[in-house]
């Protein structure tokens, strides 16, 4: 049923008139004029709004356009609409399609202002985010890249993390690294250095970080010789060797530690320095007398020690090198082996970790802990504004009155590698016993598979009995450990 205002066919209706139409009309055209009508529609709370349409001639056809609903447009608006279109009819333009047309320009100019956020924000991707990507995708250590989490999270991305790559210079990178310098943690920096450059160069190859480096790749321009203070060695490798009257002090040393520690009433041990770990001094002299890397040692479990055929298997995953290693345990060795089996033979692990009361050890010892442990007894060597929390802090450790640096574990691998060269071991069975990467085409690494076996069992029990010469131990039914 079409309805008309008050006033009559071809008159216009009121807001007041809409306003009192009843829920009854639902359904029902209401006429406008000038070709705008409204269908009356309710909702189920009885409310009414009418939607009017604007009927015009198309090729012949009556056609609609749909210029808005009463109440939530205003009647004005709604004959603004039909104006609009009437006159778009007028000028040969089809108001739906010039509706579609609008629609089509407006999501083209949205879609235009999305696409310039985004490459706003690729332009203005922080070095984080490539940071993140290089160690997901482009760099795997054998700690699981724990170390560089370390060094990135405390000294580049606070510097730089949040600076989008486009603006990194030079400068920044080496504000960042005397920064470090300042602190004193040179060897820290060193290789803070040389992980920012391979990161770089990691990205300088790869979408879409290549093109945030409009300028080029700013850590090549880098010098970590003009960084570090003049006359710094660190970039430098080791050559610490330690001295038969080294040895000797280190044994006297570490004795003196457990007897005096002993000799303490109950009461008073309290009150009185705890020797180093009989387990962490088994470790050093395991490590001298197989050469081995600390790390690969506090890693090893005891189904790998075979102490009756006197064997120590090492597997590639336990390895820098990433391939099976096996070594020969000397007297020496060995004798150690069976005194650190007394300690930890019941757990899986040669070095388990520590755990609650009657728990088993679900994992070795950190890889670092002797290495902190000898550190902590040599602090006058170290930079440190302050004790370390639970940590030692004296230089109990420190040998030859410190007159030729401070020593590490990994200088006892060197020494044992310096002592069989002195015994006549030729530098191929050495790099055999240290489980070096052998130089040498790949052809010849890939033909050649003699194991050396003999030869490097020759080599370990030169160097156990020269250890047992300049410690003075006895065989093996005297004096067991040094």
């Amino acid at each position: 049923m079409t309805r008309y205002p008050r006033q009559g066919k071809g008159r216009r209706w009121s807001v007041k008139e809409l306003q009192a139409a009843p829920a009854a009309w639902k359904g029902d055209t209401l006429s406008d004029g000038d070709g705008l009508s409204g269908e009356v529609r309710t909702s189920l709370d009885g409310n009414v709004s009418v939607a009017f349409r604007f009927a015009f001639k198309w090729e012949g056809k009556v056609s609609w356009h749909y210029c808005g609903t009463w109440p939530m447009n205003t009647l004005e608006a709604i004959r603004t609409e039909r104006d609009d279109a009437r006159s778009l009819v007028r000028s040969g333009v089809r108001p739906t399609d010039a509706k579609r047309a609008s629609k089509i320009e407006a999501q083209a100019q949205v879609e235009a202002v999305l696409a310039e956020v985004a490459r706003k924000d690729a332009e203005d991707q922080p070095v984080r985010a490539m940071y993140e990507s290089w160690l997901r995708d482009g760099v795997a250590r054998a700690d699981g890249n724990a170390e560089i989490r370390r060094s990135f999270e405390k000294d580049v991305l606070p510097s730089i993390g949040a600076k989008p790559i486009r603006e990194v210079t030079e400068h920044d990178l080496r504000a960042l690294l005397r920064q470090m310098v300042k602190r004193g943690v040179h060897r820290q920096t060193v290789r803070t250095y040389n992980d920012i450059v391979q990161m770089f160069a990691w990205a300088e190859k790869r979408k879409p970080w290549r093109g945030l480096m409009s300028d080029g790749n700013p850590a090549e321009l880098l010098e970590i010789e003009k960084i570090l203070p003049p006359g710094s060695a660190i970039d430098k490798p080791r050559e610490r060797v330690l001295s038969a009257e080294e040895l000797r002090e280190l044994r006297d040393i570490l004795k003196g530690m457990e007897a005096v520690y002993a000799a303490q009433p109950a009461g008073q041990k309290y009150g009185t320095a705890r020797p180093l770990k009989k387990e962490s001094q088994l470790a050093l002299w395991i490590c001298i007398s197989t050469a081995c890397r600390i790390g690969e040692l506090l890693m090893a479990r005891w189904e790998h020690i075979n102490l009756d055929a006197r064997e120590w298997f090492v597997p590639a995953d336990n390895t820098k090198t990433s391939v099976d290693w096996r070594v020969y345990l000397s007297d020496f060795a060995c004798t150690q082996f069976k005194a650190l089996k007394e300690l930890t033979g019941d757990s899986p692990y040669c070095f388990p970790a520590r755990t609650a009361k009657g728990e088993a050890p679900a994992q070795h010892v950190c890889v670092k802990s002797v290495s902190k442990q000898i550190g902590d007894r040599q602090t006058q060597f170290k930079n440190r504004s302050g004790p370390l929390k639970n940590r030692r802090n004296d230089n109990s450790l420190v040998l030859a009155k410190g007159t030729k640096g401070e020593w590490t574990p990994h200088d006892l691998r060197r020494t044992a590698a310096t002592m069989m060269q002195a015994l006549g071991v030729l530098p191929d069975i050495i790099d055999r016993c240290q489980n070096h990467v052998l130089a040498g085409s790949r052809v010849r690494r890939h033909y050649m598979h003699h194991d050396y076996a003999e030869e490097k069992r020759t080599a370990w029990t030169k160097l156990g009995d020269r250890l047992k010469n300049i410690l003075a131990i006895e065989d093996e039914g005297g004096t067991v450990s040094p």
